[in-house]
């Protein structure tokens, strides 16, 4: 491999159709997912204008934004008309004939658990769907970026999309990572360094020590929260570990097509001479469990740290904090574990291991959503349900669930949660609730403590 190209050169070059001057580029979009919340928008506008999608094959739904949770779901849902949402994009995907996985389809989840689950996504591929954190997807070496439902309109029809080309980023995390971090810190300290817009107008390729050492479940949950850095997207040379988890999947290539594919994915790495827009290094040794104390996820700080003497006046009304108060210790009123940044079933292993016998506090309202219907299977298989319910965590199907509130379920006005997901924005999780984002293992000590609290401390324990 000779050059001194980025990743994100080689992903964006082998997908141009055709430059166009001044306005970026025509680029081959090669998956492309829709979900109920805004499927039945971009299929039934096409529909209208006369268009067909011209490869069904490369586009896939799914219901997971607005589905209930509860168990014994059906099209039925809490969020007013939301049944017309989920009923209207299954009648259009069948007439466009495109795989969808349904309410209670076996493959059901979360569309950026399912798509590597499935082997939707591969390396060197561009994806999009309707969805900001579609960028969760660059973990296996993908080009994957969230859009507006015309956009997804317009792929669908074409299978292109106009772009302009972005600029490049390196985040580099040297050393290790210490006992009780995870990668939702080494995120949340990227957006605490340098602020929820240090990856405006970027493709930020995550990259060093630390990263490589994650498993892929752990590099999703990094490159989940690109977009909350503002970058285009976030994603990571694939490597061993990519392709034994992608082997066998079931859109994965196999046979002669698996060896012909790996071979062109070797090559999917930044040249050792390439040259970044903007380079950025983190230790990662020195990273600490971390909780955002305000309402955008940049506004976040160590588990042992104080709210910034300098912090604006108007998130820390909101969330009822003052400067230089101490974060640990803040009492809360419920916990949540999911969404597609922390609900796969090493999450929930990790999560589950905390317990050890342990129940939450009295008065905390605490939920469990894994993120796929596979993820809940499996996880019922391993018996972390019962560790859960036994904690006094309710378990539910897999969806979205209370990461967003979209007039659906969500946790009583004004209640402090301690939470798996990726924003802390008002009313995020319900109107005037004040969410504080984290690490499982911080949610589950926090829930247990029925404060703020410092995963570390109970890991004192040889036992976890």
């Amino acid at each position: 491999m000779t050059g001194n190209k980025t990743l994100f050169d080689r992903l964006w070059d082998s997908h141009v159709v055709t430059d166009l001057t001044g306005s970026g580029a025509l680029i081959a979009i090669d998956r492309i997912f829709l979900h109920e919340r805004t499927g039945a928008a971009a299929l039934n506008a096409l529909a209208e204008a006369g268009r067909k999608v011209a490869d069904p094959a490369r586009v896939f739904a799914v219901t997971d934004h607005i589905v209930d949770t509860l168990p014994g779901r059906t099209d039925q849902t809490l969020m007013p008309g939301g049944q017309a949402f989920i009923q209207e994009t299954r009648a259009a995907a069948k007439a466009a004939g495109i795989t969808m996985f349904d309410v209670n389809d076996p493959d059901q989840g979360i569309v950026h658990v399912i798509s590597p689950e499935l082997g939707i996504v591969l390396p060197g591929c561009t994806l999009i769907a309707p969805d900001s954190h579609t960028c969760t997807q660059g973990a296996f070496g993908a080009l994957a970026w969230g859009v507006g439902s015309s956009e997804a309109e317009h792929a669908m029809a074409t299978g292109t999309l106009r772009l302009a080309k972005p600029k490049s980023m390196r985040v580099k995390f040297t050393g290790r990572l210490n006992r009780g971090v995870t990668p939702k810190d080494m995120i949340l300290t990227l957006l605490a360094q340098y602020g929820a817009a240090g990856g405006k107008g970027h493709a930020v390729e995550f990259a060093g020590e630390a990263v490589s050492a994650l498993d892929m479940e752990g590099r999703m949950t990094l490159c989940n929260m690109a977009t909350e850095f503002s970058a285009m997207s976030g994603f990571i040379a694939p490597d061993n570990k990519t392709f034994d988890y992608l082997e066998g999947r079931r859109y994965a290539p196999a046979g002669a097509d698996w060896q012909q594919a790996l071979a062109s994915w070797l090559v999917l790495r930044s040249d050792t001479n390439a040259i970044f827009d903007q380079e950025i290094e983190i230790d990662a040794s020195a990273i600490v469990p971390m909780v955002s104390w305000g309402t955008n996820p940049g506004q976040t700080i160590g588990v042992d740290g104080v709210v910034p003497d300098d912090a604006e006046a108007a998130p820390l009304e909101y969330i009822g904090l003052a400067r230089g108060q101490t974060i640990k210790g803040v009492p809360i009123d419920a916990a949540f574990i999911g969404s597609c940044t922390n609900s796969r079933l090493s999450d929930l292993r990790r999560a589950s291991a905390m317990f050890q016998g342990r129940k939450i506090a009295d008065g905390i309202k605490a939920i469990c959503v894994p993120g796929s219907s596979s993820v809940k299977r499996e996880a019922e298989a391993e018996g972390i349900d019962l560790i859960f319910k036994n904690a006094g965590f309710e378990w539910r199907e897999s969806g979205c669930s209370m990461c967003f509130y979209a007039g659906g379920e969500s946790f009583p006005d004004g209640s402090r949660v301690i939470s798996t997901t990726n924003r802390n924005f008002e009313s995020r999780q319900g109107p005037n609730v004040r969410t504080h984002i984290a690490s499982p293992e911080t949610v589950v000590a926090s829930a247990i403590a029925g404060v703020i609290s410092d995963p570390r401390d109970l890991m004192k324990s040889e036992l976890i």
